[in-house]
């Protein structure tokens, strides 16, 4: 049985002690041996973590010395430490940036020997890389109402992909015109985000009855907005090779999208992955910028592109003045017309139990 003395020895605060000293005397493995021992007792203490990382990094081991680095910083409470290990902390983040970067240094370096080229080399495989680096975080699919499994998880198109978005992007000039005359009518625009008398009310990420994020339809949820198509005729007739998602009660929307000066679309994902959303931008400031994951771009008037709304995104109108763009939604191109129909007939049944149309935002 230990004596009292030896007893006191195994402490932690004797163990901190003892690892001190022997930092202080030159004697690597002694402390080592106390904080190990420290650790054992004390998992999460916050110093001995990142002093058993100093030991690793002053051992040539600089991943190891960063798993304990960040074991330090993920263990912190959010209410603050003392000033001593506040500083600790930062010194072991400041550590774990400067490994990190070292190692996306020789990483990228290796890559290069062998003839990576991020900027010519497989997109796929390159994004595969700022992953692993943790440059970018994996943003998948995650439908509000209906996932249909199996389809690739593509934040941006490639425009190449739809040739039919040419006539729609030759036919900006004109849709823009047709625009300029609905907005010389301020009310014919509503908020995006619409409460449902029937449903709870649910803050929408503060966007619900908004007008900083304002729609005019010229089809909503499956149905023609006759009025407002009438006033667009080149706008619809733009859209005559697209394939929209028909889907009764539903799909297509057609509509211009206006974001307000200074207005931030919180992020958000979209209902259902079978369709894709296609903005062609027609009024662009300037200092308008939309993310879809990981990728974050800036809208170009005349521009189109298609994406995928059940991908977290948001968007920011950054300028002093409106932006305005053209919205609409596609069936995916991997869809068969079968599974395409099938789709159809889900919702159809769907509606047909309810007895009601739905109550369905794009």
């Amino acid at each position: 049985m230990a004596s009292p003395a030896e007893q006191a020895g195994t402490r932690p605060q004797a163990l901190w002690a003892n690892a001190q000293a022997c930092r202080a005397a030159g004697d690597a493995a002694g402390e080592v041996a106390a904080l190990e021992q420290l650790l054992r007792q004390q998992p999460r203490n916050l110093l001995a973590l990142i002093r058993r990382g100093d030991c690793y990094a002053a051992a040539g081991d600089l991943r190891s010395a960063s798993s304990f680095y960040q074991m330090a910083l993920r263990s912190a409470p959010a209410a603050g430490v003392p000033s001593e290990t506040a500083a600790e902390l930062a010194r072991a983040r400041l550590a774990c940036d400067r490994i990190a970067a070292q190692y996306r240094g020789y990483l990228r370096e290796s890559l290069a020997a062998r003839g990576f080229d991020p900027a010519h080399s497989s997109r796929r495989f390159a994004e595969s890389v700022d992953l692993i680096l943790g440059e970018k975080r994996i943003y998948l699919q995650e439908p509000k109402y209906y996932y249909f499994p199996g389809l690739p998880q593509i934040q941006f198109y490639e425009r190449s992909d739809f040739p039919w978005l040419d006539r729609v992007e030759a036919a900006a000039a004109d849709i823009r015109d047709e625009l300029l005359a609905v907005l010389k009518e301020p009310s014919a625009f509503a908020p995006y985000v619409r409460g449902h008398s029937n449903r709870p009310h649910k803050d929408q990420l503060g966007m619900l009855d908004n007008p900083a994020w304002s729609a005019f339809y010229l089809w909503k949820n499956g149905d023609e907005v006759a009025a407002n198509a009438a006033r667009c005729p080149r706008t619809m007739a733009a859209l005559a090779e697209a394939p929209l998602a028909r889907v009764p009660n539903r799909s297509p929307s057609i509509l211009f999208s206006l974001l307000r000066p200074g207005a931030h679309i919180p992020p958000h994902n979209g209902l259902i992955n079978t369709r894709l959303i296609c903005h062609l931008p027609l009024i662009v400031p300037g200092k308008c910028r939309f993310r879809v994951g990981n990728d974050l771009r800036e809208w170009a008037e005349g521009k189109a592109w298609a994406f995928d709304d059940t991908i977290e995104h948001e968007a920011w109108n950054d300028s002093g003045e409106t932006r305005v763009i053209l919205l609409f939604d596609v069936w995916r191109p991997e869809l068969t017309e079968e599974e395409r129909a099938l789709v159809v007939a889900l919702f159809e049944a769907i509606d047909a139990h309810s007895g009601r149309k739905p109550d369905w935002e794009i």
